[in-house]
Parts: structure tokens; C-alpha cells; sequence
């Protein structure tokens, strides 16, 4: 039996025992990278990682072994306060898959140092830690809330840079980014519903398409009901 003291190898071997094939053609189904993939859900994932308990040393060699269980529990079980810059970098150059890179988004998102790895991945041209970038405002904008406004509503420049970039894990975590900054509070949806129809206006298609799409959520009647309640 696993716990807080199994070490990375025998979870790994652990985690071994309970692959499933038909769960890893149901993943590919979702878009989600199998090459590695053992087919344990996230639920029974983080009932796992609930089991071993975190440990960020350990959760590095999990990282190590690139199974796809190993990382995802990897990032449940390390410590946003403990990881360092180069860390993160190192995990980003292995994303391939978007839900590896949207669950390492809200971890990243804990560190301190958030927001440097937001303006370097932003600028990354490579799709999976591009998204990294946008996964990590979307979710900011929801988790950070003692962020000051002014954090997100800085970057819609840089949303609307790169609503051009026609990548489709890149284009919907951008679209993403956009509609959770309007939905964050009044003071964020109004400079984010502005730039949403600026979007929706443009010559550009993906741009096109993330404004469009933006705009219909920002301006439905379930949305503004919240904002002014």
C-alpha cells in the first residue's frame, strides 16, 4: 500500500497496476496525449495524491519518469512555495498534452514568481507552453484574488497580441484568458468586454473567433446578472 513515504519508483509501480487500455483510448478521444498514459482518471488521481500526501522532492522524480500519471501527480503533490523558476522551465520543455499544461498552469500560478513564467512562456513560441502562459492568467484571474485588477487588466495587450496566433491549444486558452478576465468583477469586464469587440471586428479569423466568442459570454444576461449582484 502506498503512502506519505513511498518513494517515486514504487508509486510509479503502483500506478502500473492500474492502467487501463480502454481509459487510454477514451483520453485520446479528449485530445489528451497518450503515449505514455496509463489511463487512471484525475478523480483517482488526486485520490492518490490526497494518499501520498505532498512532497516536492519526490513529486520532481515522479516528474522524471514521464509516465502521465507520474506527472499529474507530480504537479498535485508538489509545492508551489518550494519550486524554483528553473523547475517550471524544466517541466514546460516536456508539455505536450493541454491537460498537463492546464493543471501545471494552476501551480505555476501559486508560485511567487507567477508572473515571470506568464511573460516568458507568453513569448515562447512553442504551443503547449505558449498556452501555459494563458492557462495561468485564466486561472489567476479566478484564484489570485487579492491581485489588484490593474495585474489582469495589463494584460489584455498581450492577449491581443497573440489572438492571431491560429493554434488551436493556443487560440482557446488566449479566448480563455480574455473571458476570465471579464468575468473576474465589474472593474475587469468592462476593458475586456472593449477588447472582445475590438477582436470580434478584426480581419484576422482566430482573432475573429476569440473576440466573437468572448463577447457572446461577457454580454450574456447570466453574466451581467452576477457582475451587478
Amino acid at each position: 500500500m502506498i503512502g506519505p513515504s513511498s518513494g517515486a519508483a514504487e508509486i510509479v509501480a503502483h500506478l502500473e497496476t492500474l492502467r487501463s487500455e480502454e481509459n487510454v483510448a477514451g483520453m485520446a478521444r479528449f485530445g489528451i496525449a497518450t503515449e505514455t498514459a496509463l489511463g487512471i482518471s484525475n478523480p483517482d488521481m488526486q485520490k492518490i495524491a490526497r494518499l501520498v500526501k505532498r512532497d516536492h522532492g519526490r513529486a520532481l522524480d515522479l516528474w522524471r519518469s514521464g509516465v502521465r500519471e507520474a506527472h499529474m501527480l507530480a504537479i498535485y503533490t508538489a509545492d508551489p512555495g518550494a519550486l524554483t523558476p528553473a523547475e517550471a522551465r524544466g517541466w514546460a520543455e516536456d508539455f505536450a498534452s493541454w491537460e498537463i499544461v492546464d493543471t501545471a498552469a494552476d501551480l505555476f500560478t501559486a508560485a511567487p514568481f507567477w508572473k515571470e513564467l506568464i511573460a516568458e512562456f507568453a513569448a515562447d513560441e512553442r504551443e503547449f507552453v505558449r498556452r501555459t502562459a494563458f492557462a495561468m492568467i485564466a486561472g489567476a484571474a479566478v484564484h489570485r484574488k487579492q491581485e489588484p485588477d490593474t495585474t489582469f487588466i495589463a494584460y489584455l495587450p498581450l492577449i491581443e497580441t497573440h489572438s492571431v496566433d491560429p493554434r488551436n491549444f493556443v487560440k482557446k486558452a488566449v479566448n480563455w484568458a480574455l473571458r476570465n478576465i471579464g468575468k473576474r468583477n465589474r472593474t475587469c469586464h468592462a476593458p475586456a468586454l472593449d477588447l472582445s469587440a475590438k477582436l470580434a471586428a478584426s480581419v484576422d479569423r482566430t482573432a475573429r473567433w476569440i473576440g466573437k466568442d468572448a463577447a457572446k459570454e461577457l454580454s450574456s444576461e447570466k453574466i451581467l446578472a452576477r457582475l451587478k449582484g
